[in-house]
C-alpha cells in the first residue's frame, strides 16, 4: 500500500488561540488521529530549526521569510491519492482556517538508490 507525506503549512499569523480553542482543537485532531490510527505510519511532528546544506556551503534556516510556514508532517498509509486526499480533508490542518495539508506520494528508490 503506497505511503504518503502530509505536509502542515499555514500562512504566518499574530493570532493566539484561547485556551478553549486549543482544547477544543486538541480533541479534534485526536478524533480524527482515532479514527485514521489504522493509516497512521508515522504521526511526525513540529519541525524545529535546522540547516541548508548546499553542494558548497552549510548555512543556518529555514528562514520564515515566506508566505507560508511549514508546521509539521506525518506518515499515512492509503490504496491510492484519493484516498490519501479524502483521509486529509478531515484532518484540522484542513477543517481549521488559516492552515492546509500539502499531500505527497512517497515513491520507492530516489536518490539514495542512484548509482555514484
Amino acid at each position: 500500500m503506497p505511503t504518503y507525506l502530509l505536509v502542515q503549512r499555514g500562512e504566518p499569523t499574530t493570532l493566539q488561540p484561547s485556551p478553549a480553542q486549543m482544547e477544543a482543537l486538541f480533541a479534534r485532531h485526536n478524533a480524527w488521529k482515532e479514527k485514521f490510527k489504522d493509516k497512521l505510519v508515522d504521526f511526525g511532528g513540529r519541525l524545529g530549526g535546522g540547516a541548508v546544506v548546499r553542494h558548497d556551503s552549510v548555512t543556518d534556516g529555514p528562514h520564515v521569510e515566506a508566505k507560508e510556514l511549514i508546521g509539521g508532517y506525518m506518515l499515512i498509509t492509503a490504496a491510492n491519492l484519493d484516498e490519501a486526499i479524502a483521509i486529509t480533508r478531515e484532518c484540522t490542518g484542513v477543517t481549521d482556517t488559516g492552515s492546509y495539508v500539502e499531500v505527497r506520494e512517497i515513491t520507492v528508490g530516489g536518490c539514495a538508490d542512484s548509482p555514484e
